[in-house]
C-alpha cells in the first residue's frame, strides 16, 4: 500500500480551478521549461558529490553512498516505501542494502540522479537483479534489451535460464524462440549438453523447432545422452518419444538409426523405429492414417525472408548487391561484392550467402565470397580449384556443390564440393557430360542433387544449342569417394533442348522450363529404375 501511495503521489497534480469570477480575457499562457528538471537533478547530484544536504548514507559491503531521501523516493518505489512507511529506516541516517554489491549500488544511485547507466557483459548479471530489487524498471528493461541483442547460439540457453530466474518474461520468450530457430547450431554447444531432461524434452518436442531435417533432432538427442551416458541412458525412451522418426528418410533410418548401439539395446526405442518403418512402407496417400505426435511435421515460425540479387551485368560485370523484402515489398542495397562478378553461382548455406565463381569482365574466376547479413559484410573463403562461370550451384547436406560451368575455353564436367566445417574444396565424381549454363536443384525428400539442361554446344554450332539429359547424385554417397552421377530412367529427361536452364523443386519433383512456353514436371528416382515419392 505504501508503494501504491508513493506511485500516486508522483502523478502530476491537477491544476486548481480558476475562480468563477475571473475574467476570461485575463487568463495567462502556460509555459513549460524542458530543461528545468534536468537542471534540478544536475544540481542535486552536484550537492550529493559534495555531501551537502544529504540525509541518508546507503551501505553495501564496504562501500558507502551518500544520497537524498527525497530524490531516492521520487525514482524508486522501493526507497519510497522504505522512507515514508513507519519503518526504522525512515528515520535512520545509515541504511544497509542487502543482496546488492557496493559497485552496483553506486551505479544505480548514479542512475537515479543522472538517468544514465552503462550496461556491459561484465555487469549485466548483477545489474539486472539489483535493479529488480530497487524497482528501477527502466534499468531492468535496459538490461533485458542488452541481453536480447547479445543472443547467440552459444548463449541463448543460458540467457533463457537467467531470464527465467529473474522473471523477465519477454526476454525468456525471446531467448526460447531464438533457441528454437537456431537449434542446429544450439545443439552443438556446451549449454545444450548441460540442460536437464525436462529442458531437453521441452525443446525437442516443440512444433516450432527450426531444423532442416529431423536428423538434427536425433543427433542432438544422441549427443546429450552420450555426454553423461551412465546417468542419462535410462532417459533414452523418454527422449525418443519426441524425435519424429517417421519424418526421417528410409536410408537414414536403416543406415544410422538402426545401427545406433543405444537404439539396439533398448526395446522401447526399437518400437519407435518399427513405427517409423511401418510409416514408410505405406503408400504416400495412406500415411495420414498413422496419426501420432511423431508423424506430425514441425511448423516453425518463419524468419523474415528476403531475396538477394548478387552482381550481374549492367552492361559490364558489377559489384552491387540488392535485397528484396517480401514483407515490406521493397528493394534495398546491401554491402557490395569485394570485386566485380557476373554469371556466378549463388547459394545460401549455414546462415551465409555464397557467390561462387563467375566472370569479372576479363576472366572466369575461381574466387568465392560469403555474405554475413548480421555483420553486413562480405568475406573471402578458399577459392575453387577450377575457374568456373555459368556454373550450377546447390547445397546438399552440409556441402556446397559447384557443378560444371565454363572456364573460358570449354565446358566442364568436373564437380567440386565445399565444406564450411573444414573450409576447403574437394573434387567429387565428375558428371558424364560437359555442362555450362546448367540448372541445378536439390530434392530434399530423396536427398539427391539434380542437374538438367546445359549449353554443351555454343552459338556457333547451329541446330544443337543445348543438352537434354539430366543426372542425379545422392547425398548418402561419400563426397570424396565411391560417389557417382547417374542418368535418369528413360523418359525422365526433358524432351527439349535447354540452355541456361533454370530449375526449382516442389514437393520432391523438379520443375524445369519446357522450350520457354510451358512447364514440365519430372521426378528423380530414389534408386535406378525407381521413382521418388511425392
Amino acid at each position: 500500500m505504501e508503494q501504491l501511495a508513493c506511485a500516486m503521489s508522483r502523478k502530476s497534480s491537477p491544476q486548481p480551478p480558476s475562480d468563477a469570477g475571473d475574467d476570461k480575457g485575463d487568463s495567462g499562457v502556460p509555459t513549460f521549461n524542458q530543461t528545468h528538471m534536468k537542471n534540478a537533478f544536475q544540481l542535486m547530484n552536484d550537492l550529493r558529490s559534495k555531501k551537502m544536504l544529504c540525509d541518508v548514507l546507503l551501505v553495501a559491503e564496504d562501500i558507502e553512498v551518500p544520497a537524498h531521501k527525497v530524490v531516492l523516493a521520487s525514482c524508486s518505489p522501493y526507497f519510497c516505501a522504505m522512507f515514508t512507511a513507519d519503518m526504522s529506516e525512515s528515520k535512520a541516517q545509515r541504511v544497509e542494502i542487502r543482496d546488492v554489491d557496493g559497485q552496483t549500488l553506486r551505479r544505480l544511485v548514479d542512475y537515479i540522479y543522472t538517468a544514465e547507466i552503462e550496461v556491459t557483459e561484465d555487469n549485466v548479471q548483477v545489474l539486472l537483479p539489483a535493479a529488480s530489487l530497487l524497482q528501477l524498471t527502466d534499468v531492468r528493461h535496459a538490461c533485458c534489451h542488452f541481453l536480447q541483442a547479445q543472443l547467440h547460439s552459444t548463449n541463448c540457453l543460458g540467457i533463457r535460464a537467467f531470464a527465467d530466474l529473474h522473471a523477465c518474461t519477454q526476454l525468456l520468450n525471446q531467448a526460447h524462440a531464438y533457441a528454437e530457430q537456431h537449434f542446429s547450431e544450439v545443439m552443438l554447444g556446451e549449454e545444450f549438453l548441460s540442460l536437464s531432461l525436462q529442458q531437453v524434452c521441452g525443446l525437442i518436442s516443440s512444433d516450432k523447432l527450426t531444423v532442416s531435417t529431423e536428423e538434427k533432432v536425433f543427433e542432438a538427442m544422441i549427443s546429450w545422452i552420450k555426454h553423461d551416458k551412465e546417468v542419462r541412458l535410462e532417459h533414452m525412451p523418454k527422449l525418443m518419444e519426441h524425435v519424429r522418426l517417421p519424418l526421417l528418410s528410409r536410408d537414414y533410418l536403416v543406415q544410422i538409426v538402426e545401427e545406433e548401439a543405444l537404439i539396439k539395446n533398448n526395446n522401447t526405442c526399437k518400437d519407435f523405429l518399427i513405427e517409423a518403418m511401418k510409416y514408410h512402407l505405406l503408400p504416400a496417400d495412406q500415411r495420414h492414417l498413422i496419426k501420432t505426435d511423431r508423424t506430425r511435421p514441425r511448423t516453425p515460425i518463419s524468419l523474415p525472408k528476403v531475396m538477394i540479387v548478387v552482381g550481374g551485368q549492367a552492361p559490364k560485370a558489377i559489384r552491387s548487391v540488392e535485397c528484396y523484402d517480401f514483407q515490406e515489398d521493397r528493394w534495398y542495397q546491401v554491402a557490395d561484392l569485394p570485386s566485380r562478378r557476373c554469371r556466378a553461382g549463388v547459394v545460401f548455406m549455414a546462415g551465409r550467402v555464397y557467390a561462387v565463381g563467375g566472370f569479372n569482365g576479363s576472366l572466369r574466376v575461381r574466387t568465392v565470397d560469403a555474405y554475413d547479413g548480421a555483420r553486413e559484410q562480405w568475406s573471402s573463403v578458399p577459392s575453387m580449384q577450377e575457374r568456373r562461370s555459368t556454373l550450377g550451384a546447390a547445397v546438399l547436406g552440409d556441402l556446397l556443390y559447384a557443378v560444371g560451368g565454363f572456364d573460358g575455353s570449354t565446358g566442364l564436367s568436373s564437380v567440386e564440393a565445399y565444406s564450411y566445417k573444414t573450409n576447403e574444396w574437394l573434387f567429387v565424381a565428375p558428371m558424364n557430360t560437359r555442362r555450362s549454363s546448367v540448372g541445378v536443384g536439390v530434392v530434399d525428400v530423396c536427398g539427391v542433387c539434380v542437374v538438367q539442361g546445359s549449353c554443351t554446344r555454343w552459338a556457333g554450332m547451329m541446330g544443337h544449342p543445348g543438352s537434354v539429359s539430366a543426372q542425379w547424385r545422392s547425398s548418402t554417397q561419400s563426397a570424396t569417394s565411391g560417389s557417382m552421377w547417374l542418368r535418369w530412367a528413360p523418359g525422365a529427361a526433358e524432351q527439349v533442348w535447354g540452355c541456361s536452364a533454370g530449375s526449382c523443386m516442389q514437393r520432391g519433383a523438379t520443375m524445369a522450363p519446357w522450350s520457354g512456353r510451358a512447364w514440365r514436371c519430372t521426378t528423380p528416382p530414389a534408386t535406378p529404375g525407381d521413382r521418388c515419392p511425392t
